[in-house]
């Protein structure tokens, strides 16, 4: 049987879990370009499939981690924004 669109939708924005997470990388308090350019070099570190949590306080982070997965082909898993703090878990190609 197959699962509904409902089933489907629910399944992606469940958030990962925060320890699950491979590695860290907090660029709070940089401008654009640094925090997608640490992200860069941290992923560079990493096998294919891990996973790294990222923490920013650039509002562009949103717009450049969003186009940076499609791109470069990772997988952005889960993001948030709360109170211009910014969480993304990127999971390497």
């Amino acid at each position: 049987m197959s699962r509904s669109l409902k089933e489907e939708t629910d399944m992606t924005s469940i958030k990962p879990d925060p320890a699950a997470c491979d590695a860290e990388l907090d660029a709070s308090g940089l401008d654009c370009p640094m925090p997608l350019l640490k992200t860069k070099l941290e992923l560079n570190r990493l096998s294919s499939g891990a996973i790294l949590k990222i923490t920013a306080t650039d509002p562009g982070s949103q717009r450049d981690f969003r186009s940076f997965a499609r791109l470069a082909g990772h997988q952005l898993l889960h993001e948030e924004a709360e109170q211009g703090i910014y969480r993304y878990w990127l999971q390497k190609a």
